[in-house]
């Protein structure tokens, strides 16, 4: 089988940069079935995986060979085109985590009615969960008509389910608030959701974005960058950062002072630095790595209760995000147009309602 394979390659220190390599696809080696990705999500979220792509492995999943492109991840939906492994038929279809491209080779390992996790040797050291694909007409939280939504919210939402689950484990290390940078993005307003009747909410936003994280009904308070200082400092206080923003960190401490019990980080899309630890009043940032949480509950709850708690708490946070009107879908066509959606998304030019698919019908 000939095949082209078209590419989105991301420059690794300007992630808003990118460029589309194609080539001709090697013949499949024994043990390896060949994917057609159909269609994936973008979210700052994938910004955030090549911002962080060496610190934290995400770019050794789909490796380029050259030191200055990396691969981005994205969450999405692909067919088997070419398979001769039992187990894994031509025509079925898998969601998981893909390349930006148009086709990808893997070796599919711990075969199961359920999925498969991919055995290639480059991934053999990498965080698992990553690694597991999921057989659709296996899944009962899947439906055709539901793709967009899974691939959009599912990966975020098991960050902000587990983000939530570790606070709430540490009994939000004493806090009587939580205050959430960018809080409008679907990470953070997520995790402020599944914390529910915990403690109370706060939002810190961009200016235009505070109607919108007013209209979601999640946040107790929603603030502006410019007139958080607004917040009383008097109570113990939990900082869940998505901005990244050192300015702000800094702003933060000094208002919370003695009264700031946690800095939570939760990763960035507009800041490719890892943690800087700085000479800060307060705790030191700490960042969160929602596959340390998953393992903790693995052993505690076991995979399938795990699974079922995240799945379930899923549906009723789309079901509150549709019945509010809160998401609209934007489907755009071609690995052109997903440049130009990841261009946005590291410039920070997002609109918080929006969420962004890309359908790949074109085979290259």
């Amino acid at each position: 089988m000939s095949v082209t394979v078209t590419k989105l390659q991301t420059r690794k220190n300007a992630p808003g940069e990118t460029r589309l390599v194609r080539e001709q696809h090697k013949p499949l080696a024994q043990g390896e079935v060949l994917f057609a990705v159909d269609r994936f999500a973008l979210t700052a979220n994938n910004i955030t995986y090549a911002a962080f792509g060496d610190a934290m492995s995400y770019w050794q999943f789909f490796p380029t060979g050259d030191p200055a492109w990396g691969h981005m991840p994205v969450w999405g939906f692909a067919d088997v085109v070419a398979s001769d492994i039992e187990g894994i038929s031509q025509g079925e279809r898998f969601y998981g985590y893909f390349p930006a491209a148009s086709h990808i080779a893997m070796t599919p390992i711990r075969i199961s009615e359920r999925g498969f996790y991919d055995g290639a040797p480059h991934r053999e050291k990498l965080v698992s969960a990553y690694n597991q694909y999921t057989r659709c007409s296996a899944d009962p939280a899947w439906t055709p008509d539901a793709e967009n939504h899974q691939m959009l919210l599912r990966p975020l939402f098991i960050t902000s389910f587990m983000l939530a689950d570790y606070l709430a484990d540490n009994r939000f290390f004493g806090a009587e608030q939580v205050v959430f940078s960018s809080a409008s993005s679907k990470t953070a307003y997520g995790t402020a959701w599944c914390i529910g009747e915990g403690p109370a909410a706060v939002a810190l936003t961009s200016g235009p974005n505070r109607s919108f994280t007013e209209e979601l009904g999640i946040y107790r308070r929603s603030l502006s960058y410019d007139d958080f200082e607004r917040i009383d400092a008097g109570g113990p206080t939990l900082y869940v950062d998505f901005s990244g923003d050192t300015a702000l960190r800094a702003r933060i401490h000094r208002h919370f002072a003695g009264s700031l019990v946690h800095d939570c980080f939760a990763g960035s899309a507009q800041n490719y630095d890892f943690i800087a630890m700085a000479d800060l009043p307060g705790p030191q940032p700490r960042f969160f790595f929602a596959p340390d949480q998953i393992k903790k509950r693995n052993a505690d709850w076991g995979g399938t209760e795990l699974s079922g708690r995240i799945k379930a708490a899923q549906a009723r946070f789309v079901a509150y995000l549709t019945e509010r009107r809160l998401l609209e879908i934007d489907v755009a066509a071609g690995l052109t147009a997903a440049q130009s959606v990841v261009a946005i998304f590291a410039a920070g030019r997002t609109d918080p309602r929006r969420g962004h698919v890309i359908r790949l019908d074109e085979r290259l």
